[in-house]
């Protein structure tokens, strides 16, 4: 019998603001055509705490007790710097998302998956993902222009997390919740 397989993510939303200040963040570097690539839609800006993969249903359902017992305050975060991450195969561009409370809930929330068999987060970076690019027309000329760029320090409070999942189709991935978990 074939298992109904589930991808999934845990993450932080964010403000209306801020996913405006992002959209013309995107507008003034899609001016500049310094790179091939697709900027993140607006509805699926977000900052991965924890990604899960391709889990069982059986599972989500686990994941979604042991999120319950979290218990964890509401706090601020704002906007950082833009950077990248460039390789051969997979080249984002992301901003920043600054706020202590963001590592102290991402620890929490590796700590109550372990007991489900989920590894660690080694490598977390609190950053959202606002491009990928497939090819950079000039890589010198990108750097420095991604170093030169400042974004308003965008500021919010973040009240929940969001359990969720991901269908990847043929125009991008479309994302949909699961549960919302509220902070107090």
């Amino acid at each position: 019998m074939q298992q109904n397989l589930v991808r999934c993510f845990i993450a932080l939303e964010l403000s209306r603001e801020a996913i405006e200040d992002i959209e013309e963040l995107q507008k003034l570097i899609k001016k500049k055509n310094l790179f091939y690539g697709k900027f993140t839609e607006p509805e699926n800006l977000h900052l991965t705490l924890k990604f899960l993969g391709e889990i069982s249903e059986e599972k989500v359902e686990e994941v979604k007790k042991k999120l319950e017992e979290i218990k964890f305050g509401s706090f601020e975060v704002s906007l950082g710097e833009v950077g990248t991450f460039i390789n051969r195969y997979n080249s984002i561009l992301w901003i920043k998302l600054n706020g202590k409370g963001i590592w102290d809930l991402q620890e929490m929330i590796d700590k109550k998956l372990e007991g489900l068999g989920f590894a660690k987060e080694e490598r977390f970076m609190s950053h959202i993902t606002i491009a990928r690019m497939k090819k950079i027309t000039s890589k010198i000329e990108f750097l420095e222009y991604v170093k030169n760029i400042k974004p308003r320090k965008i500021k919010f409070q973040v009240g929940d997390f969001v359990f969720k999942k991901s269908e990847l189709k043929s125009e991008g991935p479309v994302y949909g919740d699961i549960q919302r978990y509220e902070l107090e």
